[in-house]
């Protein structure tokens, strides 16, 4: 990632609810730009939706989804690029990023994060997203893939739903 701006990116993560072990781990970015991973987790493939038919007034109650991707799938749903949700750079320069620093940023957020969970190091990794994503996403599995201290990462492919190309 970018050190020297302190570019931090934001991510929430749920295990796979058959076998975290051996279930792909997904890399999951919203669309927008600049939507937060909390769209992905309560509005497309996450384990919680709000519910919609019983809502009456006040809060809105949280329910199980039961077609989410965390059923057969490990997934961080990560705020990105930098400047989306809770992800920011202590630096302005920071905020300033292509796609392909984008791309730079994600390869070296699954590093880290595989290098502090190493029991998700042999999952197949798949990195997903809908609408913009269909931009970064597939850069960062270029970026990924073309990387020779990648190493670490058991990348397997990459998805995208209704995407930007």
């Amino acid at each position: 990632m970018d050190e020297s701006n302190g570019v931090r990116l934001f991510y929430y993560f749920i295990q796979s609810e058959r076998s975290p072990r051996e279930d792909p781990l997904i890399l999951w970015i919203t669309g927008g730009p600049g939507c937060s991973a909390l769209s992905g987790l309560l509005f497309e493939i996450g384990p919680l939706k709000f519910d919609v038919a019983g809502y009456t007034e006040g809060f809105p109650r949280l329910v199980y989804f039961e077609d989410s991707w965390t059923r057969v799938s490990n997934v961080i749903f990560l705020d990105a690029p930098v400047g989306t949700g809770f992800s920011y750079a202590r630096e302005e320069e920071g905020l300033d990023v292509s796609l392909t620093g984008t791309g730079t940023h994600l390869r070296v957020f699954l590093q880290r994060w595989i290098a502090d969970h190493p029991e998700f190091a042999s999952n197949p990794l798949y990195i997903g997203g809908d609408s913009y994503s269909g931009y970064t996403v597939p850069v960062a599995a270029l970026e990924i893939a073309d990387q020779p201290d990648s190493a670490g990462l058991n990348l397997k492919g990459y998805l995208v739903g209704n995407a930007g190309t």
